[in-house]
């Protein structure tokens, strides 16, 4: 590696009320993979949104291959070679895979005396350039709407191929991917890193970073705080630089009085991915729910809320058979539900936080079918204390508040409800270091003091043996699997996880 190919020097930056950035430096050299990492709201995306032309800074420099450079619009960017990779990703789902890596810029022939797309050459290099990632098994005349989210993310690198990019940014690649389609990323970042090209990666998975990173810059409250190389750190000092103080517990668990059972499964079916499922969930008590994508974890928990009502089997509250057909009615019964995906079916996010934390309780701050904004306002200023929500009052967009604020939030609409069970399915995906174990205290108190049931769904296996009291197994939509606390290994929980065919398929690898 040498000196670096684009340089951000002293960067201000300043929105109405909000200084984004201090000072801001980062850098990234030739064929290196350099991680941007920091707690929501640390700067991180405003300083990549610069990076790309979205925004202007107030000040301080662009250095691109020694010389300085502004970049008014995302269009200039492209032009010196940066390409973007949004966890939105840029798309158009009805057009093909051709069509949406040429979008701009498709190969042209003459025709009547016109310029027209040449529709077999631009399928042949859409070929050759997902081929170049050893991506094989992907239809460029397929539409991008049809794919599911790893595909649709190797489109996006491969546009940002064609447009011949030096530097690609991408941010928090993995968020929504499977586990083999992390791997298959993995392996085409690395290729890239072969070839020269240049990546800025942001993900708040800092097992990522130590994967895949040569270097890990640190932002926190807009400002630079240090550069290090990843052979020489740790995740200690990465999370204390991050939150500026020693997380010396990332999963605070108390220990709980168990009590008597709340919940009581027995054999539900919703085919194809709740088969025959049995299990309970007491007071006080946090049972994890392990599997990998597609296991019917998530699928099981929309049953018990009523999402998906069960064709057949039975659900016991309080030792009392109850039917739910919708969640209307597990909310009549106590049952709360903090879905995977906060932002689309957690939260309304372009309305306040009050608005969002009454949004389960409507009735108990009405009157006469017009709601009291003093009783809302008291909610939410009650959920801001108890959960120490970072914000600027009740009033504030829940859009504009962190990733680990909005979590906050959702989890206060459902404690509005006083529910006997919290569902919690991913609690903590998308959010950084410090929410995390904001997040894992509050789970841990509301069992521990409040002597609320909960279940946790989660992919991260530390999450699961850390959080968990007791730890169920989902394979193909059957529970294949279920241990004790002093009984779980990362070892056993992965083994029950995986199909024999995937055992005998990594022991192979071994």
């Amino acid at each position: 590696m040498t000196d670096a190919l684009l340089e951000l020097r002293g960067i201000d930056k300043r929105f109405p009320g909000v200084r984004a950035l201090k000072d801001a430096q980062f850098d990234v050299r030739p064929g290196e993979v350099h991680a941007l990492i920091g707690e929501n709201g640390a700067g991180k995306s405003t300083l990549i949104k610069i990076v790309s032309g979205v925004y202007q800074p107030d000040s301080g420099e662009i250095m691109l291959d020694g010389a300085q450079v502004e970049f008014g619009n995302p269009r200039e960017s492209h032009s010196a070679g940066i390409a973007t990779i949004y966890q939105e990703l840029g798309l158009y789902p009805e057009l093909s895979v051709a069509e949406n890596i040429f979008m701009g810029h498709a190969p042209t022939r003459k025709r009547l005396g016109f310029n027209t797309i040449d529709w077999e050459a631009m399928e042949a290099e859409a070929e050759a350039l997902l081929a170049e990632l050893n991506i094989h098994n992907l239809d460029v005349g397929a539409m991008v709407g049809t794919l599911n989210v790893g595909n649709r993310q190797r489109v996006e690198i491969a546009k940002a191929l064609s447009l011949d990019a030096r530097i690609l940014i991408m941010d928090e690649p993995t968020a929504a991917l499977t586990e083999s389609d992390v791997e298959q990323l993995f392996s085409i970042v690395r290729l890239l890193r072969e070839r020269g090209v240049s990546i800025i990666y942001i993900s708040h998975r800092l097992n990522e970073v130590f994967e895949l990173a040569d270097r890990v810059t640190v932002l926190r409250d807009g400002e630079y705080i240090g550069t290090k190389n990843v052979a020489e750190t740790d995740e200690a000092e990465l999370i204390s630089m991050m939150v500026g103080r020693t997380i010396k517990n990332l999963f605070p668990k108390q220990a709980a009085h168990i009590g008597e059972v709340v919940l009581e499964a027995r054999k539900l079916n919703r085919p194809p991915l709740t088969r025959d499922i049995s299990f309970s969930v007491r007071a006080g008590e946090i049972v994890g729910l392990a599997g990998l994508v597609g296991s019917g974890r998530s699928e099981t928990a929309q049953v018990i809320f009523g999402v998906l009502p069960a064709e057949s089997g039975e659900i016991r509250l309080n030792g009392q058979a109850v039917r739910i057909t919708r969640p209307s009615e597990a909310v009549d019964y106590g049952i709360g539900y903090v879905p995977e995906d906060r932002g689309h079916q957690g939260l309304i996010r372009e309305m306040t936080i009050r608005e969002n934390t009454s949004m389960a309780v409507l009735e108990s701050v009405s009157s006469r079918s017009f709601i009291s904004r003093a009783k809302e306002r008291a909610l939410a200023n009650g959920a801001i204390r108890q959960l120490s929500i970072r914000a600027t009052g009740p009033d504030q967009i829940a859009n504009k508040l962190s990733g680990g604020n909005q979590q906050k939030v959702v989890v206060s609409k459902w404690l509005a409800s006083s529910p006997k069970l919290l569902i919690m399915d991913e609690p903590t995906r998308g959010i950084d270091v410090g929410a995390k174990a904001e997040i894992h205290r509050l789970m841990s108190r509301l069992a521990a003091q409040d002597g609320l049931a909960i279940l946790m769904i989660s992919s991260e296996l530390p999450e699961i043996l850390a959080m968990s009291d007791r730890i169920l197994v989902m394979r193909e939509g059957r529970l294949v699997g279920e241990f004790t606390r002093e009984e779980a290994t990362q070892e056993n929980i992965a083994h029950a996880m995986m199909s024999e065919e995937a055992r005998q398929a990594a022991g192979a690898a071994l």
